[in-house]
């Protein structure tokens, strides 16, 4: 039996990598290559009423997190600043992080990532950073470690992204929608100027009662769009939150621009079953809000670099994480760095600036089947094309003009 050259490729990385352990995969990442040999969620399925987090990590050959002592692979803060073509900035800027349960090492390990990178630090003692309950005290909700991996991913992409930022962690008492929507009213009340929340469960008729949570005048709110693949969630479904898809990004030697992006086949898209259609949404295959707005990496097969100590034993603490749980955090911040007053609803800028000139269009991949020989038109909801599309929405940031 004859195999491609790709093929006969990647099986030998594969070989290479059972042999010799971590080291072979904690190499730079190169064009297509993975990080690691597989992934999986690291919260289990929740119950109707409470949210899952949208979080992957790398594992290995026996399924457990692909783990190193010291930092070896994973994207860096350098390589997203360069995928997006992103600058520093944003002083004044405070991003707030949604998340349930608590994270006892979130600023300790916090201190690991900034130091590795050269980021400036950000700790309780010079103001930068601040972690408070859903009622804006100190008394911490019982801790977790599937949600604890969650707050590192978390902190660590906002800090890679906008390392001049303000970074608030608010941490909701448990997974319920009731619990995580407080603490995102919360984080406005303490000063957020954009908010990021990596979860979601599934759509229920009532889901537009609960919108106010989630729209604040000129408050930037993002929420992954999901990782199941193509199928709406909420609160990504609600009109005026960003909901942020996710890309596989790769370096590439075409194009000028140094990396490629296409469709990650987890990221979470589609129609929503009962959220009314905002006013700057154009798209025809949907009469009611489509999911997503815009996008950033995900795929945890090119995933970014995590230092969490919580959710690690003896020592490795060094990991790489993907899902639509990477790109809410990132777009968040993407918000702070463009430090810009736009519209009231800021989940419409994406929509007002010119795709071309302020976001790379993801042409390629899709995350599901949404279309049939009766429904052809909706191929959009589930596959990258040109301008609008439902995985990856208006695009992924080339700078910040389109936030």
């Amino acid at each position: 039996m004859r195999i491609s050259a790709r093929v006969a490729l990647v099986l030998a990385v594969a070989v290479a990598a059972l042999s010799t352990g971590p080291a072979l995969a904690d190499a730079p990442a190169e064009p297509g290559r993975d990080f690691g040999i597989g992934h999986r969620p690291v919260c289990p399925p929740a119950p109707t009423g409470a949210a899952r987090c949208h979080s992957d990590v790398v594992t290995d050959s026996g399924g457990g997190p692909r783990a190193t002592t010291s930092f070896m692979s994973g994207y860096t803060p350098a390589e997203l600043v360069d995928a997006y073509n992103l600058t520093s900035g944003a002083v004044g800027q405070t991003v707030a992080i949604v998340d349930a349960y608590d994270n006892p090492s979130a600023e300790s390990d916090l201190a690991v990532y900034r130091s590795q990178f050269g980021l400036p630090a950000c700790t309780t003692a010079n103001l930068c950073f601040r972690k408070v309950n859903q009622g804006g005290g100190g008394t911490v909700p019982k801790s977790d470690v599937g949600w604890g991996q969650e707050i590192a991913l978390d902190l660590d992409m906002v800090s890679a992204v906008c390392p001049d930022c303000k970074v608030l962690l608010v941490e909701a008492n448990s997974n319920s929608f009731a619990d995580l929507a407080a603490a995102v009213d919360r984080s406005v009340t303490m000063g957020a100027t954009a908010i990021s929340n990596s979860y979601g469960g599934k759509e229920f008729s009532t889901e537009a009662t609960w919108e106010s949570h989630y729209h604040h005048d000129g408050i930037a709110i993002t929420v992954s769009s999901g990782d199941n693949g193509y199928g709406v969630e909420f609160p990504a479904a609600l009109p005026y939150v960003t909901a942020v898809g996710g890309t596989r990004l790769s370096r590439s030697t075409t194009g000028g621009r140094g990396w490629s992006e296409t469709v990650w086949d987890g990221a979470g898209s589609g129609c929503s079953a009962y959220i009314a259609k905002p006013a700057w949404q154009h798209d025809l295959g949907c009469s009611r809000r489509t999911v997503a707005d815009v996008a950033a990496v995900a795929d945890p097969a090119t995933g970014v670099a995590v230092y969490d100590s919580f959710g690690s034993t003896g020592g490795a603490n060094w990991l790489v994480f993907g899902g639509t749980s990477v790109a809410a955090p990132v777009i968040a911040a993407v918000y702070a760095v463009a430090g810009t007053t736009l519209p009231a609803a800021r989940a419409s800028s994406s929509y007002i600036t010119p795709t071309p000139t302020s976001l790379f269009d993801v042409t390629s991949g899709s995350n599901g089947r949404c279309s049939t020989r009766r429904t052809a038109n909706l191929a959009y909801l589930c596959t990258g094309e040109s301008a609008y599309d439902g995985p990856t929405g208006n695009g992924t940031p080339n700078g910040t003009g389109a936030f």
